[in-house]
């Protein structure tokens, strides 16, 4: 590893910060990823992709992929970094940046030692996560045929840098998205008793789907649930007839998930009732849990102690990622990487701690050559395990 790599990567991730794109709008992003990975002779594979970057490394057979996410967020940045966002209300405030710098210094460190490849490395390059609809894009453009294994990383504040985890099995939650409507009638703040308050009978419902993790399901499941938006009305002397809620509910069990949608439509109509007001839910399933195949979470943990990472126990996530969809179709792993930012993901003073960049590229590299060694040497049962 050099310090002229590690300055290119830097370079390149400073880059995309300066510039970033929201999901599905990444057109920029795709031409600056297009144009180094020209530069380092890199070949792109050709997929009907209106964002999104694939290239590939290496000839032959075994196929193995890494993934890189490269969309930002609709946040205004406050980091005060003299790279900040050129672009009012949008920030890589979750570090996709990173990820984009990481995978792109693993492809060039593949690609020095191409010859000695016993097999192919595809690397992602892939938009749209933060809204979950990225990893099926590309699974619906046909990147993961012939693909063996799979590996992704993110970068996590909370830990420090140098510091690697992984657990084999279920890491990330399933994420839905819910919208409640209610419907009241409205009326002069003076004189409430002639309406139906919608925004009384909506906190009501706020309060009670709390409830639910505590008072419907086993107290040793995981479940969330969120309330993240509150709209009604648009004065200050008015009952207004509508408030809607937007949330979220977090989960690893498939049948607390199944379950979830008709307990919070108890819950709403019954409140609802209760206050002579009408009420709709409007249920978005999202991605699902990620869960790591436990031979390549084990498979990752001893190339990240053999790199000098600091092996940390990874504890189960209630937050989502849409590389969960890539293991609903080959075994692979997902690992978190310690960047070490006093502010976490997606707060407008992120900042993660770019001493991770290279040692994580040199990683993903040597992950990818013991990775095609091992599918190479052993059967396709022992690396489904």
């Amino acid at each position: 590893m050099t310090t002229a790599l590690s300055q290119q990567l830097i370079s390149w991730r400073r880059e995309l910060h300066k510039n970033p794109e929201l999901s599905g709008e990444e057109f920029a992003t795709t031409e600056r990823i297009r144009r180094w990975l020209d530069q380092a002779n890199i070949r792109q594979l050709n997929y009907p992709l209106k964002t999104g970057v694939i290239a590939e490394i290496g000839s032959g057979e075994p196929l193995i992929a890494l993934r890189a996410d490269i969309d930002a967020l609709p946040i205004e940045e406050s980091s005060g970094v003299d790279f900040s966002s050129q672009h009012a209300g949008v920030m890589h405030a979750c570090g996709h940046d990173v990820h984009s710098s990481v995978m792109l210094g693993a492809a060039l460190l593949l690609k020095a030692r191409e010859a000695e490849l016993t097999g192919r490395v595809r690397i992602l390059f892939q938009p749209a996560e933060e809204t979950f609809t990225g990893a099926q894009q590309l699974i619906d453009a046909g990147v993961l045929k012939d693909v063996q294994a799979i590996f992704g990383m993110h970068n996590a504040p909370e830990l420090p840098v140098g510091t690697f985890s992984a657990r084999g099995g279920p890491f990330y939650a399933n994420v839905d998205r819910f919208v409640i409507r209610v419907t009241g009638k409205g009326a002069h703040a003076a004189r409430p008793q002639e309406g139906v308050d919608s925004i009384v009978t909506a906190s009501q419902i706020v309060t009670a789907l709390q409830t639910l993790p505590s008072r419907s399901f086993s107290s040793l499941e995981s479940v969330v649930v969120s309330v993240t938006r509150f709209h009604g009305g648009n004065t200050w002397n008015v009952l207004p007839q509508t408030v809607e809620l937007e949330g979220t509910v977090r989960t690893h069990n498939n049948s607390v998930r199944a379950a979830i949608p008709e307990k919070i439509r108890q819950v709403i109509q019954g409140v609802a009732a209760a206050f002579g007001a009408q009420v709709e839910l409007e249920w978005q399933a999202g991605p699902p849990a990620l869960v790591n195949t436990e031979h390549w979470a084990t498979f990752s943990q001893q190339v990240a102690a053999e790199s000098g990472y600091r092996l940390k126990p990874a504890e189960i996530q209630m937050g989502g990622e849409d590389f969960a969809f890539y293991l609903h179709h080959v075994p692979g792993v997902f690992v978190s990487i310690g960047s070490a930012s006093e502010y976490g993901l997606h707060h407008p003073q992120f900042n993660p701690d770019e001493a991770l960049i290279l040692p994580a590229a040199d990683y993903f590299a040597r992950l990818a050559e013991q990775a095609l060694s091992s599918l190479t040497q052993s059967t396709p049962q022992a690396v489904n395990a």
